[in-house]
């Protein structure tokens, strides 16, 4: 068995983190690392619930050294913890949150103090050794499991990482507004600064404001990892940033407009990854300059019959792609919407994902999207909603816009106008959280 390291800084000294009380050596972070490790209960499996990055990171380490297993499901919410239950009888809860809710056996993050130990070494993991299992909400609303393992997921942000120009020096800091447990924060904030010599800042920003702070808390270079809403709530606050070397976006299709005004206000490039929790990331493009994506070094797409399947690299099996895929060589490729985000209105067909970027794409829309009804009422034609964030604008000059945009037959009946989209902390809409807003408010009357 081949066994990866599960850093790759390279001295005891090197900046592994920042937190709100300054920087984190390695030493100190391994120390940390053990403290938590000698802490833990008997059970094999962790439900790594805190906000703190670093903390979640340590938390993180300290299941790999034990041989445990981290646990990230897509929300805490009851009915998923009780899934979670079911799946791992044996599983705690790591918070850092007081009071914490979950209904499961929990280990509080402990005060950790400051190591004076002078014994230093660098814990090697089995390739083969599972690390974490993300799941996704699945379409009977069972969290279904996805199994990482480290030598898969060292394989994976080694090559992003490459792509991406972080494998350079010095070193950069990476300041994320999504969260560690999604698989694009668990990638692109804590294994990416794990794996490539890098250092992650502890927070986890939300607001415009909140973000320039986290930012001007760390030193250049600073890399922002974060997702299409953080981005346009960032662009249109108007703020000075601190200097910013490159920022990531991920989670939700992004406009070229919004990757060019990103580009214009950070002095710097914006670079979009592709990915899901089954693959992990797998394709990059800079969203300003092209639509088309490039795939990672090792990574080829089989299309047949209308479904993509990626393999190759990382991936240890082929994995089914949940989008309509158009390739234009062996390294690059289309994204054409969601396969299961086609709808079909009196025998025209749209995706979902196109109908919301053309409804975003409106003067004075902040923030939108469309919603397709379970079962249309009896003797009826199914019609499609949509929920938009657009002050100073009424449904008839909306639907104006949208008849420009789209055939007569998708336009949204009916349009309800609200203040904010219920979005989760990585920017993305769950179906369910829109249906309820529906099914809350009233529509107002459009023309």
């Amino acid at each position: 068995m081949s066994s990866l390291p599960l850093v790759s800084h390279d001295s005891p000294d090197s900046i592994i983190a920042w937190r709100a009380d300054g920087a984190v050596t390695l030493r100190q972070f391994l120390a940390d690392v053990r403290q938590l490790a000698s802490l833990f209960p008997a059970g094999g499996h962790l439900l790594n619930l805190c906000r703190d990055r670093y903390r979640f990171s340590v938390g993180l380490a300290a299941t790999m050294v034990a041989g445990k297993i981290n646990l990230l499901p897509p929300a805490d919410t009851p009915e998923v913890m009780r899934q979670i239950r079911i799946f791992a009888p044996d599983v705690f809860c790591l918070t850092d949150s007081d009071p914490c809710t979950v209904d499961m056996p929990q280990l509080r993050y402990p005060v950790m103090g400051v190591s004076q130990a002078d014994a230093f070494a660098i814990p090697q993991i089995d390739s083969t050794q599972r690390i974490a299992v993300l799941f996704t909400s699945g379409s009977t609303g069972t969290p279904q499991p996805h199994p990482k393992t480290w030598g898969a997921m060292f394989s994976s942000i080694q090559a992003e990482a490459a792509r991406l120009g972080l494998l350079r020096k010095p070193p950069c800091t990476l300041i994320g507004t999504v969260p560690p447990q999604h698989m694009y924060g668990f990638e692109a904030t804590v294994l990416m600064a794990w794996c490539s010599g890098n250092a992650l800042s502890h927070a986890q920003p939300f607001y415009p404001a909140d973000i320039c702070q986290a930012l001007a808390a760390v030193p250049t270079p600073r890399v922002l990892v974060s997702s299409p809403v953080h981005l346009r709530a960032l662009r249109d606050a108007g703020l000075a940033l601190p200097e910013i070397a490159q920022v990531l976006c991920a989670t939700a299709p992004l406009s070229a407009q919004l990757a060019q005004d990103i580009e214009a206000l950070c002095h710097a490039p914006l670079m979009e990854i592709y990915g899901s929790t089954e693959t992990g990331m797998i394709a990059t493009r800079r969203t300003s300059q092209t639509a088309e994506w490039r795939l990672l070094p090792g990574i080829s797409l089989v299309v047949e019959g209308g479904c993509a399947r990626a393999c190759g690299g990382h991936l240890e099996t082929p994995i089914a792609l949940s989008d309509m895929i158009e390739p234009i060589t062996e390294e690059r490729f289309l994204l054409r919407g969601r396969t299961a985000d086609l709808i079909n209105i009196a025998g025209k067909r749209h995706s979902l994902t196109s109908l919301n970027h053309l409804l975003n794409s409106i003067p004075g829309v902040v923030d939108g999207a469309f919603y397709m009804p379970d079962e249309p009422s009896p003797g009826h034609v199914t019609r499609l909603a949509a929920c938009v964030v657009a002050p100073g604008m009424d449904a008839p000059h909306l639907l104006v816009a949208l008849r420009e945009r789209i055939d007569p037959v998708f336009l949204p009946r009916p349009l309800l106008f609200v203040e904010a989209l219920p979005r989760n902390g990585t920017g993305k809409l769950p179906r369910a959280a829109l249906q309820a807003l529906f099914q809350t408010h009233s529509p107002r009357k459009s023309a």
